[in-house]
């Protein structure tokens, strides 16, 4: 049975829907333009709400609305409702109960907390708009249904807050190393361990989550061969769905690092790297872990590679064009 999923071209304005066969063949859906201002922006970021009836939409060019679509039948969507954001964010998330949207804004130095209506539409502007150190970068609830996370790149730490009635209150901080520039975070099945990708250095952080929520430092491993050179910019990062296997990309080197994990420990060992589509921003794993999707900004395309269950090899198996300038790629299922 075919899979949906959601390809956000920012160039475009478009999300492009796609469908994923039982053998990994991508095939258009439909293309849905997303309103607002014209003109490019660096991505265009994209969340579900928990039921999966809704898609936000990010637009990160003033006045930085934000866009709720309805999902019908087949991953149809049509558009609910537009909000303002505070700034151009780079990352959405919705909380688990889906009552909030957040979002985190790199240029801006803030994280913002949107109401979610009734209905799964965001009408209203940001209740909450909270300063942090330069370049938020990811803004992610914990699978605790407590806490909320946000990797600030230019602060090289990661903030720990707490969600409550009353809205996002900050108890904790977790620094990364001098230069690292913590970007993306993804947390294990079951929340007992996160990791953070680094972009300045391309490293990878793994953590262990502790009762109260605060993330502990276990290890630090380098995604890029020794003595690579030159600019670094590590973009995304993602976990199988059974926590095994783990995957970041890097943008400068167009390659994506595939580790595996110890599901007791948390540690992380190399599996080796593959070669990905240009400019690799944003990559996915679908919900049954057997394929890794991975959009090239510059290449315009989404390739498909599968996951070997029992070593975590990928294996590109074709490519799929789509619109300009795809970044983010989100699973329906």
């Amino acid at each position: 049975m075919s899979q949906i999923l959601y390809v956000a071209c920012a160039d475009d304005s478009t999300i492009h829907t796609l469908s994923l066969s039982d053998s990994g063949l991508l095939a258009d859906v439909a293309v849905t333009s997303v309103p607002g201002p014209e003109g490019s922006a660096t991505s265009l970021p994209l969340a579900l709400s928990p039921d999966r009836q809704r898609l936000y939409a990010a637009v990160r060019t003033m006045p930085y609305p934000l866009f709720s679509f309805a999902v019908a039948a087949g991953g149809v969507l049509s558009v609910m409702s537009q909000a303002p954001l505070p700034h151009a964010m780079a990352y959405v998330s919705v909380d688990h109960a889906g009552a909030n949207l957040f979002g985190a804004s790199y240029p801006g130095g803030l994280i913002s907390r949107s109401p979610v209506d009734a209905d799964g539409a965001v009408r209203q502007a940001a209740e909450q708009v909270i300063p942090t150190p330069p370049r938020a970068h990811c803004i992610l609830p914990a699978p605790d249904g407590i806490h909320v996370h946000v990797p600030c790149l230019g602060g090289d730490v990661i903030l720990r807050f707490r969600l409550s009635d009353e809205g996002l209150e900050q108890v904790g901080a977790a620094p990364t190393h001098p230069g690292a520039g913590p970007r993306h975070l993804v947390f294990a099945p079951g929340g007992a361990f996160a990791y953070s990708l680094n972009e300045l250095d391309a490293t990878i952080d793994a953590w262990r989550v502790v009762p109260d929520g605060a993330l502990q430092l276990l290890q630090t491993v380098e995604t890029l061969p020794a003595g690579t050179t030159g600019q670094i910019a590590a973009a995304d990062i993602h976990l199988t769905p059974d926590g095994r296997y783990l995957y970041a990309s890097e943008r400068l080197t167009n390659v994506l690092s595939c580790w595996r994990r110890d599901q007791q420990t948390g540690l992380l060992s190399h599996i080796g790297d593959v070669a990905s589509e240009a400019t690799p921003r944003g990559f996915a794993i679908d919900p049954t872990g057997r394929y890794l999707l991975c959009a090239g900004q510059s290449s315009h395309h989404v390739a498909c590679y599968a996951i070997d269950p029992s070593s975590g090899v990928l294996t590109q198996l074709g490519r799929h064009p789509v619109g300009r300038n795809p970044n983010w790629i989100t699973f329906l299922a």
